[in-house]
């Protein structure tokens, strides 16, 4: 599995604008063959962070290299970020817990 950090901090004012276009991206990315999940939070002091995993550094590949993704990637530098990070990860071990109660058991 491929897992995507993507943190930014947005300029003041592009919110409204920006909104619909992260919308778009959500959606988009969910079409692409190998796309397994996304979840986007913000921190109290205003940065986003977006974590998006892939099976495969092809499926990856598949998402950067989309002509709308990449349209959306030039706006969010030429207008919506005022600074961004991204960090490519590649997932060496797994393990997952669910409480009994959480279950339902």
């Amino acid at each position: 599995m491929i897992v995507t950090v993507f943190r930014t901090r947005i300029n003041p004012g592009v919110q409204d604008e920006y909104g619909p276009i992260a919308k778009r991206m959500s959606e988009l990315a969910r079409t692409i063959p190998g796309y397994i999940s996304h979840k986007g939070f913000v921190a109290d002091d205003g940065e986003r962070v977006t974590i998006v995993e892939f099976e495969t550094e092809e499926a990856l590949h598949q998402w950067r290299i989309d002509p709308e993704h990449a349209k959306a990637k030039r706006r969010g530098v030429e207008t919506f970020f005022s600074e961004f990070k991204f960090q490519i990860c590649s997932v060496i071990r797994e393990r997952m817990w669910t409480s009994r109660a959480a279950r339902g058991a």
